[in-house]
């Protein structure tokens, strides 16, 4: 069974979800919730790639079309929701007034 991501329909309800949960953490300042998201969308996007390998030689052209596109799309949601992380990460830092293992998104504000 293929879950296709590439559906504009799936990718509203995937990115409304992955944003809904985003501003939850913003607001409870829990990194964790971002991260559990980019937990799921890594292994959606593993299980699409397993899928590509072993289908790749026996599926149709447009099976193969489907998972070409859906990974397409699960590397911009890996990209979104892994930034969000980052960006949450550094809200609860600054909450709790920990040291966050990088600055990563400081170049995002950096005035040149």
């Amino acid at each position: 069974m293929i879950f296709n991501t590439a559906d504009p329909i799936n990718i509203i309800l995937i990115l409304a979800a992955t944003l809904l949960l985003v501003y939850l953490g913003k607001e409870i300042k829990k990194s964790k919730i971002p991260l559990a998201v980019l937990i799921v969308h890594l292994f959606v996007i593993i299980m699409h790639a397993i899928q590509f390998v072993t289908l790749s030689g026996t599926a149709t052209q447009e099976v193969i079309q489907v998972l070409t596109s859906s990974l397409l799309v699960d590397f911009g949601l890996v990209m979104v929701s892994f930034l969000a992380y980052l960006w949450v990460d550094d809200i609860e830092s600054k909450v709790k007034n920990t040291k966050v293992v990088s600055n990563s998104l400081d170049w995002f504000w950096k005035k040149v």
